[in-house]
């Protein structure tokens, strides 16, 4: 009896938890409601402004016509009162942009679209924004390319170019690489890890993580570079090892040769401090172009995986996103072991453009005037530090991703670099990508170096 009237009771008891917990659930939503009925900021948080080429793909022939379709949802529900505000422009923003590309109002409606053309090869991106009943600004972006195969460097490449850099790496060359290795501790047994530190022309030593597969044959393993994007940190000892993982020679550098593994303190007084604005340290000169050491750094990386002895002597890869796919494109022009490229997004890229009246990538090294025309003194510097021309100088096989709303590395950027590309090569176009480097996109990369490994692999 006394078990049976405990029993009633403990259910009684539950009923009672239950009864409570969906009370507070249903007066949850009931709040959340009465929140978005008085406060039209939570109620717009489902607003959702997009616009997108009629294309899939975003691209176009030159002189033919490309349609920036946009549309605004509240939640699932098309909103077709209202307007929205748009301007086209080839992503030059310093200047009002020119009569010929559209820009102004529009009612919003169920076929809202803005339609361009460009007759050169090139890009054009058009950015549209709404502003809400509670005056809340949304905006969404989208870009056509046209004849985007087509377009070529903005400036000839120097006439001593070649001559300018055979004498610089002619310069490194007389510089004893004086290897340092201090073994680093990694939680796979299959590989083992060194912090490296090379010495180097250009202020600063190569400083990185350099990982191998343990009891690895003579002659029997591919390189792999890995290269950062701009920034101040330590080397990735994360990607030295993955490299390593999948039985490569495998080694990671910092853009500055700095000591790696220090506390985020360290790096971050360096970055507001004395590396705050590097790009543009000495760009008055080829000789003391901040560029000139960094770019040297990735010959003497290579310098020193290929004088391990398990290099198989036929592979070389480079892959790095933004700044990092800058240096990638360099050391394929820069050095002819190089054999593939991975690079994303790439920055460094068409310094010149500005010269004919295209946007120049980052980090914008040639300032411009105030006529509107590039700084000469820089500009004739920043050739023989320009991407695009190492392209050029490069065999290799290659990969690249462009995003077409990228105002970082604009993607008329990319494509003077990757249209003088001679080897085997791919890009990823990414219509709606600004300036990133997704997963999807690092595992295509890797996948492609694995690819170029196996298909360049010794006959067994």
């Amino acid at each position: 009896m006394i078990q049976k009237m405990l029993k009633t009771i403990s259910m009684k008891q539950n009923r009672y938890r239950e009864i409570r917990l969906s009370t507070r659930i249903v007066s949850f939503f009931i709040l959340v409601i009465v929140a978005a009925s008085i406060n039209p900021a939570v109620a717009e948080q489902a607003w959702q402004l997009k616009v997108v080429t009629d294309r899939e793909n975003a691209i176009y022939e030159a002189g033919e016509q490309a349609r920036f379709l946009i549309t605004l949802t509240d939640g699932n529900t098309p909103v077709t009162e209202g307007e929205i505000t748009y301007v086209v422009d080839d992503f030059i923003t310093a200047y009002p942009p020119p009569s010929n590309y559209p820009k102004g109002k529009l009612k919003i409606g169920n076929e809202t679209g803005i339609s361009v053309t460009l007759k050169q090869p090139g890009f054009l991106r058009c950015r549209v924004s709404v502003r809400t009943a509670n005056n809340k600004l949304i905006q969404a972006t989208a870009a056509a390319g046209f004849s985007p195969l087509k377009i070529k460097p903005s400036l000839p490449v120097p006439d001593d170019f070649d001559e300018f850099w055979a004498n610089q790496k002619a310069e490194l060359a007389k510089v004893k690489m004086d290897a340092k290795l201090t073994p680093v501790k990694y939680g796979n047994e299959t590989i083992e890890c060194f912090d490296v530190q090379l010495a180097c022309l250009g202020g600063a030593p190569v400083s990185g993580y350099f990982a191998r597969p343990k009891n690895a044959k003579p002659k029997s393993l591919p390189i792999i570079l890995w290269v950062h994007g701009a920034g101040v940190r330590s080397s990735s000892l994360g990607n030295a090892a993955k490299g390593a993982a999948a039985k490569m020679l495998s080694m990671d550098i910092n853009a500055h040769g700095l000591p790696n593994g220090k506390p985020a303190g360290f790096y971050s007084e360096l970055r507001s401090g004395k590396l705050n604005g590097y790009p543009f340290f000495g760009r008055e000169d080829r000789d003391t172009i901040y560029f000139r050491g960094m770019f040297l750094r990735l010959v003497r990386a290579i310098d020193f995986l290929a004088s391990q002895p398990e290099w198989d002597g036929r592979v070389v890869a480079v892959i790095g996103h933004s700044q990092g796919g800058g240096q990638a494109l360099v050391a394929g022009g820069l050095d002819q072991r190089v054999t593939f490229i991975a690079a994303g997004v790439p920055a460094i890229c068409d310094h010149s453009g500005r010269a004919i009246g295209r946007i120049n990538g980052w980090p914008k090294l040639v300032p411009t005037e105030s006529n509107g025309k590039p700084n000469a003194k820089i500009l004739q510097v920043a050739r023989y530090f320009d991407a695009v021309n190492f392209a050029s100088r490069s065999h290799a096989n290659a990969i690249m991703s462009v995003g077409f709303i990228d105002p970082t590395c604009p993607p008329s950027s990319c494509y003077a670099a990757y249209n003088q590309l001679s080897g085997e090569k791919q890009i990823i176009n990414e219509p709606l990508m600004s300036h990133a480097a997704p997963a999807h996109i690092h595992k295509a990369f890797f996948e492609a170096i694995q690819k170029h490994v196996k298909q360049n692999s010794a006959p067994k």
